[in-house]
């Protein structure tokens, strides 16, 4: 949601009146009830165009909604024991609608990391390793710190392996946390670990657990953490990096390399290139860029990644500060 989606929407519920926004905050996460909160909370004084200029949004986008989707999980179950009985239907259903009683993970996501990792720290790895990868990545990443260093790097080794979770498996997990936990709304079980969702977690660690835990993984199996490295800092990821950042990463590679990793980039990481060097030399780079023709995807990879080691390198050498991580750096 956007700063202005979101104060839109924060003039609209105090416009609403408390019992009728409250039905309304029963719809959200936790995150959306802290930011529309957070949001109400600073509005201070709403004037009389701002609230009507909100009212009529809403009635707009209001009276382009169609009845069409409502009730849709109900339909597809009825269409489904119809079409298969209600045997082969019930396995059917249970891959692809979000229903059943999930309420006790996802009342996890309703408390603090260092309670969470208190409640289910003596839990077997493999069952901490199931309840992250159901949880936001930075809550994820916050319960991690809160372990022993060898539970830690024992549970990120499991997120990194596990493929998949059975939904009954995820039944029974549930049932656990439900007899410690109440909550509501569905949890999506499609979600599961593998290198992604290993190095979106990492990406909020601190630099010293970071590294403490790619080592543990390194001596597990190398690629592996080779593989989460790879994927916790992409190349589209240096539009999140500093200007100065840039331009010492700039001295660092040939531009010849830097033409075929750039044929593969958007617009905006494109600009943020030309944006610093000197006028002249983006102006180069601009027409060798038009005049290069078609690249394979393969080598443009190939060229990204080598630019990549520059970055960790420097990143290393604290030259460089890389966005994302869950610790504030200085250079």
């Amino acid at each position: 949601m956007s700063d202005e989606g979101l104060m839109k929407s924060a003039i609209f519920l105090m416009t609403l009146g408390e019992e009728e926004a409250a039905e309304v905050f029963k719809f959200l996460g936790p995150k959306e009830v802290q930011k529309l909160g957070t949001a109400m909370a600073q509005l201070g004084s709403i004037k009389r165009d701002q609230m009507e200029e909100v009212m009529q949004d809403f009635l707009v986008m209001a009276s382009e909604r169609t009845s069409l989707g409502g009730g849709a999980d109900d339909y597809i179950r009825n269409v489904l024991n119809k079409a298969l009985g209600s045997d082969k239907a019930a396995s059917v259903i249970d891959r692809i609608l979000q229903g059943g009683d999930t309420s006790g993970i996802e009342g996890l996501k309703w408390m603090d990391a260092g309670s969470v990792a208190d409640l289910i720290k003596n839990e077997h790895p493999q069952i901490i390793a199931t309840i992250l990868v159901h949880l936001d990545r930075d809550q994820a990443s916050e319960i991690l710190t809160h372990f022993v260093e060898r539970l830690r790097n024992d549970v990120v080794l499991r997120i990194a392996t596990l493929e998949g979770i059975q939904p009954s498996a995820l039944r029974e997990l549930n049932d656990v946390l439900r007899k410690l936990l109440s909550g509501t709304s569905n949890l999506k079980k499609s979600a599961m670990g593998g290198v992604r969702a290993t190095a979106e977690i990492l990406n909020y660690v601190g630099t010293a657990n970071e590294t403490s835990i790619i080592a543990s993984v390194r001596d597990y199996d190398p690629e592996l953490a080779q593989q989460i490295q790879d994927e916790m800092f992409v190349f589209e990821n240096l539009l999140d990096m500093e200007d100065r950042s840039i331009q010492l990463l700039l001295r660092e590679v040939q531009s010849e390399s830097l033409i075929t990793a750039l044929k593969g980039t958007s617009e905006e990481l494109r600009e943020k290139i030309f944006k610093n060097m000197s006028q002249r030399a983006a102006e180069m780079l601009r027409d060798d860029l038009e005049a290069k023709g078609p690249v394979r995807v393969s080598e443009v990879e190939a060229e990204q990644k080598e630019i990549l080691k520059v970055v960790r390198k420097l990143a290393d050498e604290g030259q460089i500060v890389i966005s994302g991580k869950g610790e504030e750096s200085f250079v």
